[in-house]
């Protein structure tokens, strides 16, 4: 190379460390509780996310997006889309664009498949486009190579692992002298929400389950600091948990008539299909005053929602009363806990903790829409934010300047 080419890379090179050196930003990890409660936090089996929240900032609580079930919040986090806009509209679903194929969480090949998570771009997506390493210690959607790219580090989900063993997964990526290093991590920890499905919120099996992802978390803080890590932490729900049992079902199947619907989904909610020439025999069943819940055309639910408008929605949507599950069978009866309802619900109101050197200590912010988290962590990781739904002006007071 001809040593005016050779100074021209060098200063080239130069140009380019300089520019990634001003863009670097401290490490930012991203904690799911699934299912945790804002006032499990008072159940004194939290010292470490007290100690976090204490030292940074936290919400009364945080509302989810409606439906107020995993995948759809998890996705509406980490894109800050509601549900009806980046097309993660259930837990299950059916799609005519995809046909042959239903999306539901234990179906591993239609979790990896990018068409059903396409309709956005998820905060390691960005994050990786603009040179940003990312790994993920499990999220809904991290397994698929959305708009092509997958984070660096992005393991297959094992439902089987521990949380402690996830938690030490997470930090063996971290702290490396062989590696370029993380700039966006996710820790995913469903302990809670198991227990209060199978439980109830105010088992006493539930508390134990929130001291165990507790202790992870403690594990993790300890674990950076053994690292000599300084990292923006911040911790989250997807929904909360209601207590339901087998007195309060509302059976959908004796209600409608005998062959006019397909079942989509049942639970705090239920979608329906109608069958073809059966749509306003359909209509007319639920759609009329009931007990215990209210039904709406796709399209016509309350704004306030947010929901009805994707084509993977169902033709009918009908949402129980808070405490109450919609059945098609006697298989289905409520027991233990349940989440899906309005999400306005104080019952489904999720967790928000905020700690590290972008966070001023101490601050206690008011209730606000989880659509907001996806602003502020591109704010974090020093990327312009994507058009979304989500505003970051609630959480401007949890800043340091």
């Amino acid at each position: 190379m001809k040593p005016i080419l050779k100074k021209l890379a060098g200063l080239l090179m130069l140009a380019v460390s300089c520019c990634a050196a001003a863009h670097a930003a401290p490490l930012t990890i991203l904690v799911s509780i699934d299912g945790m409660r804002p006032d499990y936090l008072e159940r004194g089996v939290t010292p470490n996310l007290n100690r976090l929240a204490a030292g940074g900032a936290r919400a009364v609580a945080m509302r989810p997006s409606f439906p107020s079930i995993t995948f759809p919040n998890h996705y509406t986090l980490v894109t800050g889309l509601r549900p009806d806009h980046h097309g993660v509209v259930d837990n299950n679903m059916d799609d005519a664009a995809i046909p042959g194929v239903r999306f539901s969480l234990d179906n591993p090949a239609a979790v990896t498949d990018r068409r059903w998570w396409d309709q956005a771009e998820p905060v390691w997506v960005t994050a990786e486009l603009h040179g940003i390493r990312a790994g993920t210690m499990f999220w809904p959607g991290s397994e698929a190579a959305i708009h092509g790219v997958q984070p660096t580090v992005a393991p297959q989900f094992n439902g089987k692992l521990p949380a402690a063993a996830r938690t030490e997964r997470l930090l063996s990526w971290l702290g490396r002298e062989d590696v370029e290093p993380l700039g966006f991590a996710t820790l995913y920890l469903d302990d809670v929400d198991h227990a209060g499905h199978t439980y109830g919120p105010a088992a006493e099996q539930t508390t134990a389950a929130v001291a165990l992802v507790d202790q992870a978390v403690g594990q993790m803080l300890d674990g950076l600091a053994k690292r000599k890590l300084d990292a923006n932490i911040v911790i989250v729900s997807d929904h909360g948990m209601a207590p339901v049992s087998a007195e309060r079902v509302v059976r959908m199947d004796r209600l409608l008539p005998e062959g006019s619907y397909r079942k989509v989904v049942q639970g705090p909610y239920a979608g329906m299909e109608a069958m073809p020439g059966r749509e306003e025999q359909l209509a007319a069943a639920l759609l009329k005053p009931q007990d215990h819940m209210q039904c709406w055309r796709k399209g016509e639910l309350p704004a306030r929602l947010a929901y009805g408008r994707n084509a993977r929605v169902p033709a009918f949507i009908c949402l129980a009363e808070t405490g109450w599950m919609l059945t098609f069978s006697d298989k289905a009866l409520g027991k233990g806990g349940a989440h899906g309802y309005d999400n306005a619900a104080p019952e489904m109101g999720a967790i928000f903790i905020a700690a590290g050197p972008a966070f001023k200590p101490g601050v206690v912010l008011p209730a606000f829409d989880n659509v907001d988290v996806y602003p502020l962590l591109m704010r974090l990781l020093k990327l312009a934010p994507l058009p979304s739904d989500g505003d970051i002006t609630p959480l401007l007071p949890a800043l340091a300047p």
